[in-house]
């Protein structure tokens, strides 16, 4: 959908009137998931921001502290069908290497 006074593309999802009433019911359960995904997926995202600083910043006791909590919500969303399981092994892996060469210096 275009925004007619910036040209830009806006991304709100589409209101749609349905046709049948499964087709309503699947709209409300969209909806509902899509805010669910996303809440979820921005709390980790923040929770991967914070080790990621606390790592680059020397703060290694506040990241082995955090790193079990991200690991646990990695586990979760790739559970609840959020990430894929390579996508979460990939970031663990690489949260654990960093965290080992911050721990040499």
């Amino acid at each position: 959908m275009l925004d007619k006074r910036t040209e830009a593309a806006t991304f709100a999802p589409l209101e749609f009137m349905a046709n049948t009433k499964s087709a309503a019911k699947r709209a409300r359960q969209t909806k509902t998931r899509t805010l669910q995904n996303r809440r979820a997926l921005s709390s980790l995202k923040n929770k991967l921001k914070s080790v990621r600083a606390d790592i680059g910043g020397g703060k290694l006791d506040g990241a082995k502290a955090e790193l079990p909590r991200l690991v646990s919500a990695l586990d979760k969303a790739v559970k609840t069908g959020r990430i894929h399981r390579n996508a979460a092994n990939r970031r663990k892996s690489r949260l654990g290497k960093a965290m080992a060469a911050a721990g040499k210096k």
